[in-house]
């Protein structure tokens, strides 16, 4: 079976057969991703990130569905159903609405119209009445009336036996293949507003009568309508013309045009109406969710690589403030590596008297603590505590706004807790303002990345497959940087690869046990971090200062004595290989290779000793607002710079610098026609924008990055493209989104469980 997947899955992605089957043996050996694309290049052919996770997600698919088939061959053969036949068309299909199709005549069903006609005895008329001959339906069915079974009536025999050919056209294989590609190819959504909800349900009204083409629909309207529906604004079909869907089902069964042929076309149309139309429906509905949730989840992991992968300051003495009005600023100092030193409030909005006793304190912490950077989050009060910051005109300071999504959810969290079980929230709060600025990465992964902000119709996704998706990209991003083990937090540690929770506290307590780690071998001293763990873990693990200049890099330690033998080779250490260009410009890489050691590996060995354990982020550079500092403020035909704080399939969001971001409308982000809002901004980008409307009552922004815009109202500036989405993901002070928590739609299970569940769903 294994041989079945590595050449099914290299035809279906394209890949060379050769390095899917090694990607396939390395899985099942419990190697991760990142450390298969970094450090098995010449086994899978050097396949990236991207080609092993869809290798890894279809086998994951594949061994789902020869579960699902193994399980129908054991239902089958344990009710003495199981023929020849049948098992060769169950072994033989290869989708999962293939297989269901193929079992559906043979489930256990509850009792239906056709089970109560066949109780009565008449499916031996149905068969008569489908074999279509020439025989009067009337005089066929008489014999089967029967008052002691309820059958008073040749009609009501005849009605009975149209109920069972109904119940065989819906579970024939071919008649559902031919209404599912109809419903896939010209299914049209179709939401309406119920009745007396147009006022209550507003932020709808984009769908109070929308029709779009199923296939075409992008996974934002398709969510959005959904969400209406759930909460109770909308009702939402999927719809084809029936008498084309009814066309494409009576060549299959409607063999003449006799009396019994009459027959079997009306049982066909009632099939259609009554059961495959529901049927059909839903799984369109199951398909175009599962659809929707994958381009969702896929522009989340996007953004949140993208704010993961945010520059780092690095490590500098940092005062971070979290501004508040009333309640005053939370005031925190940091050393370079992030130790909260001295926490307090200060009030510079609260009168005269408070400002200037503000100030003094600042300019005493700066100096006392030699800060280097004044961090503020840009939350409420955020502008008016930066101007104040300004003034103070701390020579050599850097001031720095931080987007604080998210450092209220650490603040309360158990990890903040456990860190700083003396301090409250809102010192936590700071703290996590600060070190953010420091290293996004380190200080982002103790927050659920859901809490970011960055994501779209986040909570109507499926969870299993966001969790996923983000787990991924966060262990994606965490290696690709590298982690300082003697510095980095158990969050942290817990995404290298081959670590995990267990280890991550292992490798702290030991730290903390037994002091800083001097060399990536003294972490086998770890308990429970076997050979296996540290395979996986040491080429993601640096250590600053190590007196081996390799465990600085990303130089694996199985591939030390390579380095160790260019170095011999040429008379020198390694040190001096690092330090020295010309040197390793003597290197001949083919006189090192080997097996399981080419060229790729080589290359990137070379790489890395030109510039050891380097960070591949970009450069910090410090970012200034506009004058504006609250929505008020704004004109339209105003031009600002601006940070992008989400990207959406039907824009995307920016930081003015004024509590509320402002949306791009995908029609507004370029002069030239943009089909995908991320080709063209990046979370973290810096751009410079046009206000061309302000809605103060809704309060809401309207932006554009076109040379030349059209400002003013929305119907001032002509149709969009497409309509807007209801509920946007940024639009709270808070810099959170509004959308509450929602239970997954998607009904869970196999196809057939889902169809189920949705049909009885509708039924009731």
């Amino acid at each position: 079976m294994s041989d079945m997947y590595v050449s099914k899955i290299a035809v279906e992605l394209g890949l060379n057969g050769a390095g899917v089957a090694a990607a396939i043996a390395l899985f099942k050996e419990d190697a991760t991703i990142p450390f298969i694309s970094r450090y098995r290049k010449e086994a899978t052919g050097n396949l990236d990130e991207v080609a092993l996770g869809k290798i890894q997600d279809r086998l994951a698919q594949l061994k789902e569905l020869d579960a699902r088939r193994e399980a129908i061959i054991k239902s089958l053969t344990e009710r003495n159903l199981l023929t020849e036949e049948l098992k060769v068309k169950v072994e033989g299909a290869e989708t999962l609405s293939k297989l269901e199709d193929i079992y559906l005549p043979f489930r256990p069903k509850r009792r239906t119209r056709a089970t109560i006609a066949k109780e009565k005895g008449l499916e031996p008329l149905a068969d008569q009445v489908y074999a279509q001959g020439a025989e009067d339906p009337t005089a066929l069915a008489a014999p089967f009336i029967n008052e002691e079974k309820g059958v008073k009536t040749a009609e009501e025999a005849l009605a009975g036996a149209r109920d069972i050919i109904a119940e065989r056209v819906s579970e024939d294989e071919t008649a559902r293949a031919r209404l599912r590609q109809l419903f896939s190819a010209k299914g049209i959504f179709h939401s309406k507003v119920l009745e007396g909800k147009e006022a209550e349900g507003a932020k709808f009204k984009d769908y109070f009568e929308w029709k779009e083409p199923a296939a075409k629909a992008p996974s934002h309207r398709i969510l959005a309508m959904r969400r209406g529906e759930t909460e109770g604004f909308l009702t939402m079909r999927i719809e084809v013309e029936a008498d084309e869907a009814i066309s494409l089902l009576e060549p299959l069964f409607v063999k003449n045009g006799s009396a019994c042929g009459r027959q079997v076309k009306e049982a066909v149309t009632d099939s259609y109406n009554r059961l495959l139309a529901l049927s059909m429906e839903g799984e369109a509905r199951f398909e175009t969710k599962k659809r929707a949730d994958a381009e969702a989840i896929g522009v989340f992991a996007r953004n949140l690589r993208e704010i993961l992968m945010s520059s780092p300051l690095g490590h500098k003495n940092i005062m971070a403030l979290d501004p508040g009005f009333r309640t005053g600023c939370k005031l925190v100092c940091l050393d370079a590596n992030g130790k909260l030193l001295y926490d307090d409030v200060i009030y510079p909005h609260n009168g005269d008297g408070a400002a200037a006793s503000a100030a003094e304190k600042v300019k005493k912490l700066a100096a006392q603590y030699k800060t280097e950077v004044i961090a503020i989050g840009n939350g409420t009060a955020g502008r008016e505590t930066e101007e104040f910051a300004r003034g103070l005109k701390l020579e050599g300071v850097i001031i720095v706004m931080v987007n604080e999504s998210g450092a209220s959810v650490y603040s309360a969290s158990p990890v903040a807790r456990e860190e700083f079980p003396d301090k409250d929230v809102t010192v936590r709060g700071s703290v996590s303002i600060g070190r953010r600025l420091m290293d996004p990465l380190a200080e982002l992964v103790k927050i659920d990345p859901k809490s970011i902000g960055v994501g779209q119709y986040q909570h109507d996704v499926d969870q299993g497959e966001l969790k996923k998706s983000l787990d991924t990209t966060v262990m994606s991003c965490v290696n690709n940087v590298g982690v300082e083990v003697n510095t980095a937090s158990r969050e942290l540690l817990s995404y290298v690869s081959g670590l995990g929770a267990t280890l991550a506290k292992n490798i702290v307590d030991y730290r903390n046990a037994n002091g800083a780690f001097a060399s990536r071998a003294a972490l086998k001293k770890v308990p429970r971090l076997g050979p296996k763990a540290f395979e996986q873990a040491a080429g993601f693990l640096r250590l600053r200062g190590a007196k081996n200049p390799l465990d600085e890099s990303a130089v694996h330690p199985e591939r030390y004595e390579i380095v160790e033998k260019m170095a011999a080779d040429l008379g020198c250490s390694v040190g001096d290989l690092i330090t020295d260009a010309a040197l390793r410009a003597k290197i001949d890489i083919s006189k090192y290779v080997a097996d399981g050691v080419g060229e790729p590996t080589l290359r990137d060995i070379i790489a890395e000793l030109a510039k050891p354990g380097r960070d591949p982020r970009k450069q910090f550079e410090a970012f200034t607002f506009g004058e504006a500092q609250k929505i008020g403020d704004l004109k339209p035909g105003a031009k600002l710079p601006g940070i992008v704080t989400n990207v959406a399939a039907f824009g995307a969001f920016v930081d003015i610098g004024v509590h509320q971001d402002g949306l791009i409308h995908i029609s507004e982000l370029s002069d030239t026609f943009v089909k995908d809002a991320a080709a063209v901004v990046k979370v973290g980008q810096r751009v410079s924008v046009t206000v061309i409307d302000v809605d103060l009552p809704r309060n809401r922004i309207a932006l554009s990055m076109k040379a030349n815009p059209i400002v003013g109202p929305r119907e001032a500036r002509g149709p969009r493209p497409e309509p807007s989405a209801p509920a946007l993901s940024r639009p709270g002070l808070d810099r959170r989104p509004e959308n509450r928590p929602r239970r997954d739609e998607a009904p869970a299970g196999s196809m057939a469980e889902a169809l189920k569940a949705f049909m009885d769903k509708r039924r009731s």
